[in-house]
């Protein structure tokens, strides 16, 4: 059955249609959804059998892969990663919400299928009230990951429609929340209380530092 594309403004997402998602995120859907980058594709972090078909659908490995999630705000954080340090805190707290994934040490609380090959996390808090809503709602973070084009010139699909085109097959619901970017969040690495980037992207982790 095809999915379900839905209009939704980050401006005000409709606290009706935020319910049906996280009914569906319950049951075990997954869906296309904005960010303040580009489009992701997720479910709930606490449904295995969700996550590994969103690995399906991008053809990753399920055992093998990490994968990083939205959380809503900073408290959010604090219960899935290990103790944050005080200078790491002052800088994200400055960043985020922002277009950054930041890699930290898992806490117990974190499903070990989301962190199968390390004990790391990737942490996302978008400038985007659409995934953040879904997240308040839901009660906890929705797994995050990227939608590449196969195209290799065209790396990141952006428009919604287009999108839904050739996932509506896959997922249960795409939001279309307007035009998606092409550049990704800037993953940085700060398990070790320094600020290593691994993947340049749309944020500048220097103008925190």
């Amino acid at each position: 059955m095809a999915g379900e594309l839905i209009k939704m403004y980050p401006d005000n997402p409709k606290t009706t249609k935020i319910a049906h998602l996280v009914e569906l995120l319950k049951e075990g859907g997954v869906i296309i959804y904005p960010t303040d980058t580009i489009y992701g594709i997720g479910c709930d972090i606490f449904n295995a059998k969700a996550i590994e078909k969103v690995c399906r659908i991008k053809g990753l490995n399920h055992r093998k892969v990490n994968l990083s999630f939205i959380c809503y705000d900073l408290s959010d954080i604090s219960y899935y990663v290990r103790a944050i340090s005080r200078p790491v805190f002052k800088v994200i707290k400055k960043a985020l919400p922002g277009p950054f994934t930041f890699i930290m040490n898992a806490s117990s609380q974190t499903p070990k299928y989301v962190h199968t090959t390390k004990k790391t996390v990737g942490i996302r808090i978008p400038d985007n009230n659409i995934p953040r809503e879904i997240v308040r709602v839901l009660g906890n973070p929705i797994i995050t990951t990227s939608l590449k084009h196969l195209d290799e010139i065209r790396e990141y699909l952006t428009d919604p429609k287009e999108i839904f085109a050739h996932f509506r097959n896959d997922v249960d619901i795409m939001i279309d929340g307007g035009p998606g970017k092409n550049i990704p969040s800037t993953v940085v690495d700060c398990t070790d209380d320094s600020f290593n980037v691994l993947r340049q992207g749309m944020g500048n982790i220097e103008e925190y530092l």
